[in-house]
């Protein structure tokens, strides 16, 4: 774990009135976070914009602190003649085979993240172009290029071979003299639980998408491990499961949902996956048969060795958001095949149930790459959705709770902009922006985000302050820069001027600390960073200018 904080800890105060506030705050002991914490955890957003602008949108990203971009390579969008019901005659292998046209936007997305510093994490995904999907696709597969009926997993996997080869590191275009930077963040496919990625999930009850799922790992699976032969150090992402679903089949729908387009709970979609029973045992007999599972002793035993990214993956995704759902709802009223932010414990457990069911202790990592909260404003009233202020604490609290837990691997901000609002006033508005550009709630908080467990305190008792300066990661490669800070401020009573009690070191790779301090008084409490003047890359008039995050009422007492 990196060492948060150096004694002493610098206190600025100000004079006369606030002395004796300064000299209650040098008595007091910062101590660093437990060493159980997960520390390193990714700053990842996703947003689709990013790939329309990357010049503009990259250093904006860089000002709010993003570490990783994650970024879907649709097979649709770069595969030549997608529409057409046959198969080109091409070579779906190789990168240079595909239009370069098609290409354009991730190759300039690519070197301008390379200049800046920010991991590209790119989702290799459907929808499949027309000619890899099964037959007779329903009318919303053919009208949606974002779908995918029964895709081809052969196509999958040289789709993948294209796009892992391209961005290898040796790679030079045609008419290039340079080799496009490398990218080694990958993931294969996403929500394969959610018809409208993968469909259909069931047929007349029968699960389909598991084991098109299954088959479409295996064939990415291989494809990376030819382009990347000797490269362990990539991250290679699978699951990726929608957090919440139907069951198989769901109960009083007779067998029509999850159906096409709907969604398979997470655990019992992992648990199909795996080839398990709800009890975490191998399937047998017909029920293997029915879901594409191994039917003999002799072929399950063969089972680990033949899905080698179900067992050699780096780590496991979740979309574990809930818009109308606390970070910390009690796990005992959530669906048990749920797969939540405020059950990931329980997630986790069932992973290693899984694994540990074919004599594997691998451990996966949960990476949370798709998270956020919808808000109303500008979302229509009526469905529990929280208020921008409201969304802005809970997201301190889910990331709080996540840097608690060391199985938790990434932190994701789902998305940068709203959407604009559909005709009945609902969209997935869960942006740190509006969908005209004016900052809401949760971007303050984004930025500077900070969680006290206790905002009550008895006085002269150490209460907890986490949080960090997420911009601060970039902090040290502005010219002679020294360690990065934050500012912890103060305004008594709640009004007036700001105090800064505190000025706290926080981890260059994340920007979090994690401390115990005495609050001086009752009050207002909040984050400050001022970016360096000479940081590179930053937008116009941002080097040199302060933040502030999100306010929190503290009170002491007695």
């Amino acid at each position: 774990m990196p060492k948060l904080l150096n004694t002493p800890f610098k206190l600025s105060c100000l004079v006369a009135a606030a002395l004796a506030t300064c000299a209650t705050l040098y008595a007091s002991l910062l101590l660093p976070a437990p060493a159980s914490a997960s520390t390193r955890q990714l700053s990842m957003l996703d947003d689709g914009t990013i790939l329309s602008s990357p010049s503009t949108s990259l250093p904006e990203l860089r000002s709010l602190g993003v570490t990783t971009v994650r970024v879907f390579v649709y097979w649709y969008s770069v595969a030549p003649r997608p529409a057409a019901k046959s198969r080109p005659k091409f070579n779906a292998s190789s990168p240079g085979a595909y239009p370069a046209s098609h290409w354009a936007a991730y190759d300039s997305l690519v070197r301008d993240a390379k200049q800046q510093g920010i991991t590209v994490n790119f989702v290799l995904s459907g929808g499949a172009p027309r000619w890899a999907q099964g037959k007779n696709p329903p009318s919303q597969y053919r009208k949606n290029h974002s779908f995918s009926w029964m895709p081809n997993a052969k196509m999958y996997g040289q789709f993948v071979h294209a796009v892992t080869q391209r961005y290898s590191g040796h790679y030079k275009p045609a008419h290039s003299k340079t080799a496009l930077p490398a990218v080694s963040m990958w993931t294969l496919w996403n929500e394969p639980n959610f018809g409208q990625d993968l469909g259909p999930q069931a047929i007349n009850s029968k699960p389909v998408a598991p084991k098109t799922y299954r088959a479409l790992l295996n064939s990415g699976w291989k494809a990376i491990r030819q382009t990347r032969p000797n490269n362990g150090h990539d991250t290679i992402l699978i699951g990726e499961l929608a957090a919440k679903g139907y069951a198989l089949p769901a109960p009083g729908h007779n067998g029509r949902l999850p159906g096409n387009t709907a969604q398979t709970r997470a655990l019992v979609f992992l648990r199909a996956l795996y080839c398990l029973s709800g009890s975490y045992r191998k399937l047998t007999g017909s029920v293997a048969a029915l879901y594409g599972c191994p039917t003999t002793a002799g072929a399950r035993g063969k089972f680990r060795a033949q899905n080698p990214a179900l067992f050699q993956a780096t780590g496991f995704g979740i979309h574990a958001y809930d818009s109308t759902e606390a970070p910390n709802a009690n796990p005992a009223k959530i669906n048990a095949d749920y797969a939540t932010f405020p059950v990931l414990k329980r997630v986790a457990r069932a992973l290693d149930r899984t694994t540990r069911a074919y004599g594997s202790g691998k451990h996966f990592p949960l990476y949370n790459d798709e998270y956020g909260y919808i808000t109303s404003p500008p979302s229509h009233k009526g469905r529990g959705y929280p208020t921008p202020a409201k969304a802005a604490v809970y997201l301190n609290q889910t990331e709080y709770l996540s840097y608690k837990n060391r199985r938790i691997a990434a932190y994701d901000q789902f998305l940068l902009n709203d959407p604009k609002l559909n005709r009945k006033g609902g969209a997935f508005t869960s942006g740190l922006f509006t969908f005209k550009g004016k900052p809401k709630a949760t971007l303050p908080a984004y930025r500077l985000p900070v969680w006290l467990p206790k905002a009550t305190v008895h006085a002269g008792s150490r209460t907890e302050i986490w949080g960090g300066a997420r911009p601060a990661a970039f902090a040290s490669s502005a010219p002679g820069a020294g360690a990065p800070t934050v500012q912890i401020q103060m305004q008594r009573g709640g009004h007036g001027s700001w105090t800064t009690i505190a000025t706290v070191k926080v981890s260059r790779k994340t920007g979090y600390f994690d401390i115990h301090s005495k609050l001086p008084y009752s009050g207002n409490l909040r984050l400050a960073y001022t970016y360096p003047k000479n940081e590179p890359f930053l937008p116009i008039k941002v080097p040199g200018s302060t933040i502030h995050g999100r306010t929190v009422k503290v009170k002491v007492q007695g």
